[in-house]
C-alpha cells in the first residue's frame, strides 16, 4: 500500500496541512515525474481528490493541502490572502525537498497554482489548470452578492442551493454528464463545510469577494489549460483566450460538462492530466494538438465522489 503522510507547516504564524500520498516504490521503481500538487476550490481540501490519487499515485508522489483558511487550517488573517497562498506553496514544496513541482489547479485554485507559477517558474515542471474563472460577468457578481446576504443572514441551506447552481449549467438543452449528482454533491458539501469548518463562513465570503489577477502571462512553463464546454462561471472562449497568454500552452474543451467538469467527468480529466504531467514533451505535444475524443460513458461503473470537505484529516 502506498505510504501517507500529514505534515504541518506554518506561514506567518497561520498554522495549514498537506497530505503525500507516496508513489508505490516497492517493486524498486522511482516516480516517473515530479510530485504533483493538486489545488482546488474553496472549500476543496486535502481529501476531495481521490480520482487523482488512483491516477496519479502510480507515476509519482501526489500532494493535496488544506491551505490557510481551507479545511483544518486556520484562518487566513484580514486582508489580502493571494501572497500568503502562494509562500504556503513553496513551503510546501521546500518541505518536500522538491526542486520542482507539476501543479494542477481547478477553480479558485487556479489562481493560486497560476500565481505561483509566475513568481516561481523555476519550481514548476508542468502547470494544469481546469474550470479558470478569469471573467466574472455582472450577473455572476450579482449571483454571488445574493449568495452572501443569504449567508450573513444564517440561511445555509438557501447558501448551499444558490452557490451550487451559479456554478452550474442548468440549461436542459445542454448535455452536461451526471448534473443532477454534481448539483447534489455541490450543495452538500457547502453544507458540510460550513456546519463543521469555524472558518468555513469566512473563507466563503473571501472566494466570493475575490477578484484573483490572471493578467501578466506566463512563459517557460509547460501549461495545460481545459474548460468544460459547458462552463457557465467563465465561458471556454474566455478560458481559451487565457490560454493563449501562457507561451506555448494548449487548450481543450470537455465535453458534456460545465464548470464542474472534475465532477462530471471525473475519470477523463485525472487521466488527461496524469498523461500531461508523465509523457515525454515531444509525445504530450502531438497528443494535446489533436481534438479531444469524446470521454467514455460509464454510466454502468461505481460513481466515487471526493470525500467531503471538512472532513477529519486523519494523522498527524
Amino acid at each position: 500500500m502506498p505510504e501517507e503522510i500529514i505534515r504541518t507547516l506554518s506561514v506567518d504564524g497561520v498554522r495549514y496541512g498537506y497530505r503525500v500520498l507516496r508513489h508505490d516504490r516497492g517493486g524498486g521503481t522511482a516516480p516517473v515525474t515530479e510530485p504533483a500538487l493538486v489545488l482546488g476550490g474553496a472549500l476543496q481540501g486535502m481529501y476531495g481528490w481521490p480520482q487523482m490519487d488512483d491516477h496519479l499515485g502510480p507515476a509519482a508522489d501526489v500532494v493535496t493541502a488544506d491551505l490557510p483558511g481551507m479545511g483544518s487550517a486556520d484562518p487566513l488573517p484580514p486582508g489580502p490572502s493571494a501572497d500568503i497562498l502562494r509562500r504556503a506553496v513553496l513551503a510546501i514544496a521546500d518541505d518536500l525537498g522538491a526542486p520542482r513541482l507539476n501543479l494542477f489547479g481547478f477553480s479558485y485554485g487556479t489562481a493560486i497554482a497560476f500565481g505561483f507559477a509566475q513568481r516561481h517558474p523555476e519550481r514548476v515542471a508542468r502547470l494544469a489548470l481546469g474550470g479558470v474563472p478569469v471573467h466574472i460577468d455582472e450577473a455572476q457578481v450579482d449571483c454571488w452578492e445574493r449568495a452572501r446576504e443569504l449567508l450573513a443572514d444564517g440561511d445555509l441551506d438557501g447558501f448551499a442551493a444558490l452557490a451550487a447552481d451559479a456554478l452550474m449549467c442548468l440549461d436542459p438543452e445542454r448535455a452536461v454528464h451526471r448534473r443532477e449528482l454534481a448539483r447534489r454533491y455541490v450543495r452538500r458539501s457547502f453544507l458540510h463545510a460550513l456546519t463543521h469548518s469555524p472558518h468555513a463562513a469566512d473563507s466563503l465570503y473571501r472566494a466570493l469577494a475575490d477578484r484573483p489577477d490572471f493578467s501578466g502571462g506566463l512563459s517557460g512553463v509547460p501549461a495545460l489549460v481545459f474548460a468544460g464546454e459547458h462552463d457557465t462561471v467563465t465561458s471556454p472562449a474566455r478560458q481559451r483566450e487565457f490560454a493563449a497568454t501562457i507561451d506555448g500552452s494548449r487548450f481543450l474543451t470537455v465535453p458534456e460538462s460545465d464548470h464542474w467538469v472534475v465532477l462530471e467527468r471525473a475519470v477523463e480529466v485525472a487521466e488527461l492530466v496524469s498523461r500531461f504531467f508523465t509523457e515525454p514533451e515531444p509525445e504530450r505535444e502531438l497528443e494535446l494538438e489533436r481534438e479531444p475524443e469524446r470521454p467514455r460513458e460509464t454510466e454502468a461503473g461505481p460513481v466515487v465522489l471526493p470525500r467531503q470537505a471538512g472532513a477529519p484529516v486523519g494523522r498527524s
